[in-house]
């Protein structure tokens, strides 16, 4: 584990390391309060704080506290406060400001490597629990909620000038697979289609049922366009096999990109807009939300685009 160490007297800051050192823990060792939150704000492969009560330039309990803050609930990170008193007072303030445990100053060995056991333990359920709430459970993508988390970095970068685009995407007559194949079968569709979706370098989501969505960082209109074309090509030409034989399927597609002022949903809303023309056009086909792209003709599908324009 990297374990950030916040100790202002070098002797004692030598000895804690060593031990942490000799259970092969990663320390990045600190006097300075600020400098070690600098470091945990700046690492995500930070695992554990340790701090004493009274490290320069902050206290240890306003360092649990912030370092708190940094974490979030996205991010575990097991804070331990080195106290020369373990009062059930001190124990007890150290836990309102953050703190997940308080260990004597200077610890005993065994009881640091103990507490540093029950915090991988707490690290690993921590991310795991983070990953179900952002996973969807049949496809493996990101559901809604992970979707739209993952979306906010890559708006922000957009907003700064950075291309952006996003592609809707949605299974065509999904209900006719179901009732002709059932419902098994119809997971199974989802799942393939997921997989697909997933194969390239971008953020790819099930919003739900059988519509999903991808964020495409760097890419302008008209890449985006073409990974889309590409996509529906090869989701058409899947064979699925069922029990009632093997399945195939077709998706219509709407591409949106990034514009001043923009948020993500109204990046996708105009997206969909477009999605929804693509039904409208005879489905299993990609339309651009913007004018500008309705002559553009796709590599390979030997037809022009369709294109409506739709104001945000």
């Amino acid at each position: 584990m990297r374990v950030v160490l916040v100790e202002p007297h070098p002797a004692a800051a030598e000895v804690v390391g060593r031990m942490l050192e000799a259970r092969d823990h990663e320390v990045r060792t600190f006097a300075d309060g600020h400098e070690a939150l600098a470091c945990v704000k700046s690492d995500p492969d930070i695992g554990a704080v340790i701090t004493a009560v009274e490290p320069r330039s902050m206290s240890g309990l306003e360092l649990c506290w912030e370092t708190r803050l940094v974490a979030g609930s996205q991010r575990p990170i097991y804070v331990i406060l080195m106290s020369g008193a373990t009062t059930e007072d001190r124990l007890a303030v150290a836990l309102d400001h953050g703190a997940d445990d308080i260990l004597n100053n200077p610890p005993a060995a065994d009881e640091l490597y103990a507490r540093l056991r029950a915090a991988e333990r707490f690290g690993n359920m921590q991310r795991e629990l983070i990953r179900l709430a952002v996973t969807d459970s049949l496809t493996g993508m990101y559901n809604r909620r992970g979707f739209f988390e993952r979306a906010m970095q890559p708006c922000q970068r957009a907003e700064q000038g950075t291309p952006l685009c996003a592609i809707m995407a949605d299974v065509d007559h999904f209900k006719r697979i179901n009732d002709v194949h059932g419902h098994d079968a119809g997971d199974k569709a989802i799942f393939a289609v997921g997989h697909e979706l997933m194969s390239g370098h971008w953020h790819a989501g099930r919003l739900g049922g059988e519509e999903f969505a991808l964020l495409l960082e760097g890419r302008v209109l008209a890449e985006a366009v073409r990974i889309a074309e590409a996509l529906r090509l090869r989701l058409a030409a899947l064979r699925i096999p069922t029990d009632k034989g093997s399945l195939s399927l077709t998706c219509s597609f709407g591409v949106s990109e990034w514009r001043a002022g923009d948020g993500i949903d109204a990046l996708l809303k105009r997206a969909d807009m477009a999605l929804y023309e693509a039904k409208l056009g005879g489905r299993n086909r990609v339309v651009p939300a913007d004018a500008a792209f309705a002559s553009l003709i796709y590599a390979g599908a030997g037809r022009q685009v369709r294109a409506v324009y739709r104001n945000p």
